[in-house]
């Protein structure tokens, strides 16, 4: 699957989130290292701390279906139908990928491909804590 139609089935994810108090959606598409697709997207929550983010919703999916090989994540948030101004992930969500993925693991954006050592340098980790 290229990039540009990763970034698409997460721009399509993000059509169905549940952001009525942010109005801010977002929208993920994961990758399976053996060309499976697993969409997210934000579920918001009256108790904003019980929001899920896009990322965190594609990631628990394909855990609970089995999956843990991951090749690539795509995410695309905006607030208006215009998603070309990049969308980075969380801190939460970065640490969850982490979990499954190493730090060369592709995350794609709108303004292109990075890695997660690009956002998460100092990964916090059983290894770590040794």
């Amino acid at each position: 699957m290229s990039d540009k139609e990763l970034f698409k089935a997460a721009v399509d994810a993000a059509g169905r989130a549940y952001s009525k108090y942010s109005g801010f959606s977002v929208g993920a598409a994961l990758l399976t290292s053996d060309g499976r697709l697993f969409t997210g997207c934000n579920i918001e929550n009256a108790s904003y701390s019980l929001t899920n983010c896009a990322e965190r919703t594609a990631v628990f999916k394909a855990v609970s279906e089995g999956y843990t090989d991951f090749e690539a994540i795509a995410i695309a948030g905006s607030m208006t139908d215009d998603f070309s101004k990049p969308c980075f992930p969380c801190g939460a969500c970065l640490q969850v990928l982490s979990e499954f993925c190493g730090s060369s693991f592709k995350i794609v954006l709108s303004d292109g491909e990075y890695r997660l050592s690009d956002f998460l340098p100092k990964v916090f980790s059983e290894e770590s804590m040794k």
